[in-house]
């Protein structure tokens, strides 16, 4: 069961930070702590080499934004654990590193492509982001788009995860058993 409820149709929040290209996600929270799940621990330590005052600015609904092949390297599941706990709600990137991409889409996070989106905005700007639709406002009226997610893809956003999908896909083909009711 995901720890995380499926993201409102429209997230309304700021950039919380712009990385660069082929940014490994693990330095999120520093090699020596990647394979730590405790919650409180990867808070302390997120962002801590890039900004000390990221725990404190973030809110629930920022985004992160990513130049191209964001998520580079292994996939490993406590940075996302640490930015989630944050408040961040979604990641923007010019284009996502395959084995991240799939890794944390099936868990839930709207990972969207919008080529351009790192040079369009900038740390601290309000935007609103339609993550079926790939659109990213900014408060100046200024709107971006991506390419939108695939049926699939929002059915798992929306769900909550992969985990969360199946589980309801399985218990709606669930044969009915001699003295069931329909």
């Amino acid at each position: 069961m995901s720890a995380y409820p499926p993201p409102p149709d429209v997230i309304d929040g700021a950039v919380a930070w712009i990385f660069g290209d082929d940014f490994d996600i693990d330095l999120v929270v520093g090699v020596a702590n990647i394979k730590s799940y405790d919650p409180d621990h990867l808070r302390s330590v997120c962002m801590s080499a890039y900004d000390p005052d990221f725990v404190d600015r973030v809110r629930p609904g920022d985004i992160i934004v990513g130049g191209r092949n964001f998520g580079y390297g292994h996939p490993h599941y406590p940075p996302m654990v640490a930015l989630r706990n944050l408040g961040i709600s979604a990641v923007v990137a010019e284009s996502f590193s395959p084995g991240f991409w799939r890794g944390e889409t099936f868990n839930g996070m709207p990972l969207i492509t919008v080529p351009g989106i790192s040079d369009a905005v900038a740390v601290g700007d309000g935007v609103r982001l339609d993550w079926r639709r790939a659109e990213v406002s900014k408060q100046d009226g200024t709107t971006i788009t991506g390419h939108p997610p695939n049926a699939r893809t929002v059915a798992v956003i929306e769900a909550g995860g992969s985990y969360e999908l199946l589980l309801s896909e399985h218990r709606s083909t669930q044969p009915l058993t001699e003295g069931s009711a329909r």
